[in-house]
């Protein structure tokens, strides 16, 4: 079906970006019922959030490092450089993230074909961000990549540390029991999802960092499934707090929506 490797980065390029389109439009209707949207209704396999995490995101890390060596730009160390934050935020993702949640003693109301999706969409994913990065780049006469970098990593760094943080304070009032509580401080106080506002905030740096369509895909792949699942997420705390939720709070972008 493809003729060359060349064919096969645009294709999967290309579908990430269109399919964008139907997986916001169905992200209005339908929530991916894990984590707090998750109902014994919705039945199905379900397995351990922490192996299911590490499952569904373990692509980014196995499959980026293996397809990164058999680039051109192997031995370039701005490749080396490029692709750092990606495994950096990876490494916490698949790694570190499912450790912190298995310390809270989560209950196995992780649905198995959500993460077997997840994973799929990874595997995708990482074969064009780390052949990208590894392959088709040109660092040779990009004389704006330390600009975008520098811009691109402000942005990423920023967005990764708000990511962290809030899944922070989410695991922490998990950690209490008596189920779910209002999350309060910091970007809290502004939108009810700042752990997504973070991530989207991580892919735009990529996106700029990386300077492709392949950095822009998964940015905007990002935005059609974190954004209204944190409208999901915000309709959820209203319905389950009412009056005592926060009325000046949005659902992802602060003062906007």
């Amino acid at each position: 079906m493809f003729s060359s490797d060349e064919n096969l980065f645009n294709f999967i390029v290309f579908f990430i970006l269109v399919m964008a389109f139907p997986t916001f439009i169905l992200c209005q209707f339908f929530t991916s019922p894990y984590g707090k949207h998750y109902t014994s209704a919705d039945s199905g396999t379900t397995i351990s959030p922490p192996i299911a995490w590490a499952f569904m995101e373990s692509p980014t890390l196995w499959l980026t490092i293996i397809v990164f060596r058999l680039g051109k730009n192997y031995t370039n160390p701005l490749a080396f450089l490029l692709i750092s934050p990606y495994l950096f935020h990876y490494t916490n993702r698949t790694i570190i993230y499912p450790l912190r949640l298995r310390s809270r003693n989560t209950k196995n109301n992780f649905p198995l074909n959500i993460a077997v999706t997840a994973f799929i969409f990874n595997l995708l994913n990482a074969y064009i961000q780390s052949r990208w990065v590894s392959h088709y780049a040109n660092y040779q006469e990009d004389d704006w990549f330390w600009v975008r970098f520098g811009i691109g990593l402000g942005i990423f760094g920023s967005g990764m540390m708000v990511n962290i943080w809030a899944d922070g304070v989410l695991l922490g009032l998990k950690s209490q029991g008596g189920g779910y509580k209002i999350p309060r401080g910091g970007l809290f106080d502004y939108v009810s999802s700042p752990n997504y506002l973070g991530e989207i905030m991580e892919w735009l740096g990529w996106a700029l960092m990386t300077w492709s369509w392949a950095g822009l895909a998964f940015f905007v792949y990002t935005c059609a499934n974190l954004v209204p699942r944190a409208v999901s997420n915000h309709k959820w705390y209203l319905q389950k707090f009412g009056e005592d939720y926060p009325k000046n709070r949005k659902a992802v972008f602060p003062f906007l929506y």
